[in-house]
Parts: C-alpha cells; structure tokens; sequence
C-alpha cells in the first residue's frame, strides 16, 4: 500500500521525547510500523552525538540519527558516522570576534563526532544557564585562550543569552557567510541559543543529503518539530507539522499535531498515511 511518504524525520526534545524524556509506547509501536513498511525513520536534533546516545536506548527503532542541528549524522544501528561539517579556522576566528563583542558567554565545539567537548569564553554576565552546560560538560570544557589561540577548526559555536532578537539579526549580519541558528536551551526550556554553524548545516540541509543518499524523494517526506531550530527541516519536507507544544510563532507557519506528550508524532503519522498504529 502506498502511504505517501518513504522517509519520516522527527525532532526528539519536546517532539518524540515527552517532557519525561521518553519516547511514548504508542510512538514506539509507531516506530516499529514504519520500519515495517520500509518507511526511512529518522531522529534530526539539536543534541550532540554523546548526548543524543545518553538519552536513547540503542535499540530505538530508527535508521539514522542526525546531531548537533545536522552538523553530522549517523547510521542509527552501526553507529558508522556518514556525514559531517566544520568551521574553518578563519570563520571560528571571526565567530570568536564577534561573540565576545558583543559581550555573550559562548563555547567552540571540537569537531564532529566529539563535539561535546569544547574550550568556552565566560562574558561574566551570571548565565545561569551557561553556568548549568558548564558544571553540565565540566569533563569535557576547557577555556577558551586567544593569545595564543588553543583552537583550530570547530563544528560550531554556542553562545547561551537572554531572549534578545535584535541581537540574534545583529550577529546574523556581522556572520552572514555562517549560518546562525536559534533554539531554546533544553536545560532551563527559555533560555535563548544561537548556534553559529558552517552555512550548508541545518536539519533540513542533512536531510535533503540524506534524501540523495538513500534515494528519496523529497516529495514523499514528513518532518515534525517543535523549537526554532527545526524550521529548515519543515520548510523542506513535503508534509511539515508542528507540534501542538512549539511556540505560537511556529504554529502559525505549519499544520500542527497534538503535543509531544500526546503521541504527537503518531499523530502526524496518523494524518498522513491514514493509519494509527499505535492505537492497535
């Protein structure tokens, strides 16, 4: 039978996890159906790859996982790493300028798949949330030295600030050859991100490689997200939903289905191959 989609890419904090960080047993079940009907299962999220592992268990019943907002990617099962992207050394340079001009605490992450190591700069400014990553990451963090520097390449930079758009468009401009994500912080669930990456990552950018990798078409692609960081992924997909939980601002732009502690992402599935899964 022809469901209409071949792939299904799924956001995991606040989509497929609910706020228990969990994976409900009806999107379990859902999971499982996908797979049996040779439907692409992926996971495309913000978390980095040691992360993402801390969290899921490995036998989750997806095919890929994308990390760190698609600036790497993995075969789910074998754990084979199969794409991944950097920062130059003169673009974390100029990132590195930038952020500490404008007085933000931020970290430069090594590159992917060890990326949840990185060197940070503290602006000093009493970032809770900053200071939470910190103690968070402690094995892992070292601090940022410019002179001279004690970093070379980078996968991204993450600089943890207050809500404060203009600030977002104003660092957009001074790094408009990089591409500057937003995303709220999944340890506080308020705090504003931005994440400076290479200009060709994003969620949507990786899938739409991944599409070619496995022969997809995009035209039979269903994406689901929740957060800022998630609107290059349904802007690509043919059928994008936004979960009933996601900011206004995203509801606005997207179909929505019922929240991430509803079984939103059976949700989804339900109105687009017309099967629930889940429920059987």
């Amino acid at each position: 039978m022809d469901y209409r989609v071949d792939m299904v890419i799924t956001d995991l904090d606040g989509t497929l996890f609910n706020d228990n960080k969990q994976i409900s047993g009806r999107d379990i079940k859902t999971l499982v159906w996908l797979g049996s009907q040779s439907i692409i299962r992926v996971i495309a999220t913000g978390r980095n790859l040691f992360s993402a592992r801390k969290a899921l268990h490995p036998e989750t019943p997806v095919d890929f996982l994308i990390f760190s907002t698609g600036a790497g990617a993995i075969e789910w099962k074998t754990g084979k790493l199969i794409y991944a992207e950097h920062l130059r050394e003169t673009e974390v340079a100029l990132a590195i300028e930038t952020l500490k001009e404008a007085g933000i605490s931020f970290m430069v992450h090594d590159l992917v798949p060890d990326n949840h190591a990185f060197l940070y700069h503290d602006a000093d400014c009493g970032n809770n949330d900053f200071q939470r990553r910190l103690d968070l990451y402690h094995d892992f963090a070292a601090p940022l030295e410019l002179d001279p520097p004690n970093y070379t390449h980078a996968s991204q930079l993450l600089a943890i600030v207050p809500e404060n758009l203009a600030l977002l468009e104003e660092i957009r401009g001074k790094l408009a050859s990089m591409r500057v994500i937003r995303t709220t912080s999944p340890l506080d669930g308020q705090t504003m991100w931005l994440e400076v990456f290479p200009a060709e990552v994003s969620k949507g950018h990786t899938t739409e490689w991944l599409c070619r990798k496995t022969g997809t078409d995009a035209n039979r692609t269903l994406g689901l997200g929740n957060d800022y960081n998630d609107i290059d992924l349904l802007n690509f997909v043919k059928f994008p939903y936004a979960m009933e939980n996601a900011p206004d601002p995203i509801k606005k732009l997207y179909p929505h289905c019922m929240s991430n502690n509803d079984s939103g992402f059976s949700d989804a599935v339900r109105q687009v191959t017309g099967i629930s899964p889940g429920n059987e």
